[in-house]
């Protein structure tokens, strides 16, 4: 207990020492932004768990940057100061990507067990559609001291483009290999994500060294996103349904997914810590 009311008062004594403390350094650097800077930001919350997992032998000790989650919040953040009280804020995010695995084996091909295996590979590609977000906003900044805190409003809207899993088997379905009658999914498609959000946004910065900060915000508003159509489409071999075909073929059949759509109205934490940079 002792040590906990140490620690507390310690911590205390700090946030006292940096609230008195002046807006230049001993090098006659200014902390605080003024007009005419610009400040570049991103959520810091992979960086510290890093750090974190360093210095506790934790697991999860990469990087990672969790560019392709299809969530808001991971964008490039930008303000422009147009007094040392204003500010205006830009964030947008650009991305695509893929990644592609591949399953190797053998198969019996000609369904004559006098006869070796073949070799096979089911390759399957993942792949995310391109993806842009923008937003704009103006901010208001309060404070005398290295602590500043500020509020605003801001508007976004974003399109996510859907995910697509492409799977590509090079065992050819014949008589002699059926896949024993069950269907193969050759392509899993989701539909494209339009979001808009609308709300203000009130949050605090500490200025811990000349234009370097480290921040937390909370944002009231609106949000809504809609999500088109998706499809899967499988492929077997056998005789179609209602077909007067008597000899087997390749089957192809597409099945539509629904479409979904979602609204909020609430208060969200945009992000654990925030590092800001200006100049």
């Amino acid at each position: 207990m002792k040590k906990r009311l140490l620690f507390v008062a310690a911590i205390l004594t700090a946030t006292a020492t940096f609230a008195q403390d002046g807006l230049t350094s001993k090098k006659g650097e200014a902390y605080l932004p003024e007009a005419g800077d610009w400040s570049i930001g991103f959520d810091a919350s992979s960086f510290t768990t890093y750090v974190g997992n360093l210095a506790n032998g934790g697991s999860n000790g990469a990087l990672s940057m969790g560019w392709m989650n299809n969530s808001v919040g991971q964008e490039i953040r930008l303000k422009m100061f147009k007094d040392e009280t204003t500010a205006y804020r830009l964030r947008g995010r650009i991305g695509t990507s893929s990644q592609s695995s591949d399953v190797l084996g053998k198969y019996d091909a000609d369904a004559d067990p006098t006869t070796a295996d073949v070799d096979y590979t089911v390759t399957t590609k993942t792949s995310q559609g391109f993806s842009v977000i923008l937003g704009a906003g103006i901010e208001k900044r309060r404070g005398n001291t290295r602590i500043q805190g500020y509020y605003g409003g801001e508007v976004y809207f974003g399109l996510l483009g859907g995910q697509t899993i492409t799977t590509d088997d090079s065992r050819a379905l014949t008589d002699d290999y059926t896949n024993g009658g069950a269907a193969r999914q050759t392509e899993d498609k989701d539909g494209s994500t339009f979001t808009l959000g609308l709300g203000g946004f009130i949050g605090v910065e500490w200025f811990f060294a000349p234009k370097v900060s480290l921040g937390a915000e909370y944002g009231y508003g609106l949000g809504m996103t809609s999500t088109g159509e998706g499809e899967t489409t499988t492929e077997r071999w056998g005789i179609p349904v209602g077909s007067t075909a008597t000899t087997n073929s390749l089957i192809t059949e597409t099945t539509k997914k629904g479409k979904s759509s979602a609204f909020a109205f609430d208060t969200q934490l945009r992000g654990n810590i925030n590092l800001n940079f200006h100049f």
